[in-house]
């Protein structure tokens, strides 16, 4: 109890720091999501940097991209675990763009309450669509993770209509086990 005391009040004084409103979590109906420290490798990125899940669902994933594999569809990681830091850093980097607190969160949770922190969360693509963009909708991937993802206890956890004041994201799944 007391280290989550703790994390929900480094959690404030990051969120104030980068002009956040305190009510953020009611509005936006969205949980504290605490770091997760027990993370294992899956392997590199479409950038070729190291990304880590838990383990449950690192296997899950794996399973699912084997899965999917065999069924002609290739599901690639664009990004998985987020440290509370390094989604303070992207926001931070908007910021200093110009972007509005308003405007960028409604496409990066604040600190503290994005999947990614959990380790359960990945943002996937497939060759030939953009990257972390609406258009993902139209693949071959999107449908397949649509009608079999959920076997691997795997959920897209912003459909269009969701109560959260996030952007629509069909390539951010978590893993629900």
């Amino acid at each position: 109890m007391i280290k989550k005391r703790r994390f929900l009040a480094r959690i404030s004084q990051l969120n104030d720091s980068l002009g956040i409103p305190r009510e953020y979590d009611r509005a936006r109906c969205l949980p504290v999501q605490v770091e997760a420290t027990r993370l294992i490798s899956i392997g590199p990125d479409i950038y070729d940097r190291e990304q880590k899940m838990l383990s449950g669902a690192a296997r899950a994933l794996q399973s699912m991209q084997q899965a999917a594999s065999g069924d002609g569809v290739e599901i690639q990681v664009v990004s998985a675990f987020r440290s509370v830091e390094y989604q303070c850093s992207i926001i931070r980097r908007k910021l200093e763009k110009g972007q509005d607190i308003e405007q960028i969160l409604k496409v990066s949770a604040a600190p503290g309450f994005s999947e990614h922190h959990s380790g359960r969360a990945v943002d996937v693509t497939t060759p030939g669509y953009p990257v972390l963009e609406e258009e993902f909708e139209l693949s071959d991937a999107l449908a397949w993770l649509t009608g079999n993802a959920a076997e691997f206890s795997f959920r897209m956890s912003f459909p269009r209509e969701h109560p959260h004041g996030v952007a629509y994201e069909p390539w951010h799944w978590a893993w629900t086990a």
